[in-house]
């Protein structure tokens, strides 16, 4: 008898972009499954910093692709933007590179 798949949580991914502004990140793409599997594969090609949250990401994910983040969703997303500038070692309007 094979597996079920229904069974196992599917995978879900979020990518988010923010340029500084006063206005919030927005969503610029979001899936499920296999969908979730690309959008991780194109991050990691490219060294963007990936961030698991569950729960934060199943907010996200129901938000549509090129709006912004909704109010319950700041104070995690602010503290991940922190993280990755501090890691990067950049913050907004940097120019630096």
């Amino acid at each position: 008898m094979a597996e079920n798949d229904d069974d196992k949580p599917r995978a879900v991914a979020v990518a988010l972009a923010y340029d500084g502004s006063p206005a919030p990140p927005k969503v610029v793409a979001s899936g499920h499954g296999a969908m979730a599997e690309q959008i991780l594969a194109l991050a990691f090609a490219n060294g963007v910093r990936v961030r698991e949250d569950a729960d934060l990401a199943e907010i996200l994910a129901s938000v549509d692709v090129d709006t912004e983040i909704p109010l319950e969703a700041f104070a995690a997303v602010a503290e991940i933007l922190a993280y990755v500038y501090r890691a990067n070692g950049r913050w907004p309007g940097d120019l630096g590179s």
